[in-house]
């Protein structure tokens, strides 16, 4: 794990930004494609409006959310209106966006389809992510129904989780998918998520789902 530290957020969004488009580059002009996985929530967004700007090759660009809640896009709970409101926009609107979320009652009646949309992007090319207090990251929460599936080297690369810490049902990439991203970066702010990011250094992955990421990972953090 490479743990890199920044002076205040606002200089820590525009470097990770910076990282990712770069990262990108090198994948489209290599592969002439390359995917980008990003978190749901607010935190990422400023790194996404730096993004939004950018000029690359969004068209042969591939983004998808690293997990989804089970709410349509009207709601103020979907990770993939923020996505839609923050970075697709400016270049990266012609960016191809890659669903986890298609209106059904629950997740389970869409997830073989939303799997079948995913694979053609994989393995993924930069993984950006976040993590909880409680040291989850994506869905993969402590406690949640099928974690220790979730975890497992044979694992789908879509998974329908349920935890009490996640409200809705939630659809999430699961830990081999993550695990063979090409470049990962991790965005944390605040000493509560650097106490958790120390602790998640002592445990398992079953107790800390971030944990399975972490050897590979480059974390960001700022106070």
């Amino acid at each position: 794990m490479e743990f890199v530290e920044y002076p205040d957020s606002d200089f820590m969004f525009l470097r990770v930004a910076d990282k990712i488009a770069s990262e990108l580059g090198e994948f489209l002009r290599r592969d002439g494609h390359a995917s980008l996985c990003v978190p749901g929530g607010t935190t990422p967004g400023p790194v996404f409006d730096t993004l939004s700007g950018v000029d690359l090759d969004w068209a042969n660009v591939a983004v998808f959310l690293n997990d989804e809640r089970w709410v349509g896009e009207d709601s103020p709970r979907s990770n993939t209106r923020l996505l839609r409101e923050r970075l697709f926009r400016g270049p990266a609107a012609a960016a191809n966006l890659i669903p986890l979320y298609a209106p059904a009652p629950n997740p389970e009646d869409r997830l073989e389809e939303l799997a079948q949309g995913l694979l053609p992007h994989l393995p993924i090319s930069v993984l950006l992510l976040g993590m909880g207090a409680d040291m989850h990251t994506a869905s993969l929460f402590p406690g949640a129904d099928r974690l220790a599936e979730a975890l497992s080297a044979d694992a789908p690369p879509l998974m329908a989780l349920r935890a009490d810490a996640a409200g809705e049902p939630r659809i999430t990439l699961t830990a081999p998918v993550l695990k063979a991203a090409f470049r990962t970066h991790i965005l944390l702010r605040g000493q509560e998520k650097r106490a958790a990011l120390e602790r998640a250094m002592t445990l398992s992955p079953s107790e800390a789902p971030v944990r399975v990421v972490l050897d590979t990972a480059t974390v960001h953090w700022a106070e």
